[in-house]
């Protein structure tokens, strides 16, 4: 398995993955996501593909992609009540449905774990839907912990 930076000729494949994803937000949240939509653009995709600090990294099996990540390294700055730090975002994580289960989703995170520790950052976070079982697995069985509880109240 490779794992490298995307290009413009993986958008069809990167939003065939994400409506995958979509999907499974959909069905846990019909009040926030539309299902048969799609996160990004064409034309938004390229620009992140183009910006070094929003590299998204795709798992190549043979010349099939079969998974990407969504990343956005941000530099924080010290302020009165924090240390500064440098630190990497996770804004979309997804192995095709049809290669869950197999590796690919560690080897993705491996990679960005890699060129974290590469570009000194601090850590790595996340967001995960409440209700996406498979992902809250996934990500406990790689070391992930919460930081914080994001709550709401529904009107």
């Amino acid at each position: 398995m490779e794992i490298r930076k995307a290009e413009k000729k993986n958008i069809k494949k990167i939003m065939d993955l994400l409506n995958q994803i979509l999907e499974i937000h959909a069905e846990i949240r019909p009040d926030i996501f539309i299902g048969g939509t799609s996160k990004y653009t064409r034309e938004q995709l390229k620009k992140i593909i183009k910006n070094p600090a929003t590299p998204i990294y795709i798992a190549l099996d043979g010349e099939e992609l079969v998974g990407h990540v969504f990343c956005a390294f941000t530099e924080y700055p010290e302020t009165n009540d924090t240390y500064g730090y440098k630190s990497v975002h996770i804004d979309d994580f997804c192995v095709d449905e049809n290669y869950r289960g197999k590796g690919v989703g560690r080897a993705l995170f491996e990679h960005v774990k890699a060129q974290a520790e590469y570009n000194g950052c601090r850590e790595i976070t996340l967001n995960v839907w409440k209700g996406n079982a498979g992902a809250e697995k996934f990500y406990d069985a790689i070391g992930f912990k919460p930081r914080y509880t994001f709550l709401e109240y529904k009107i």
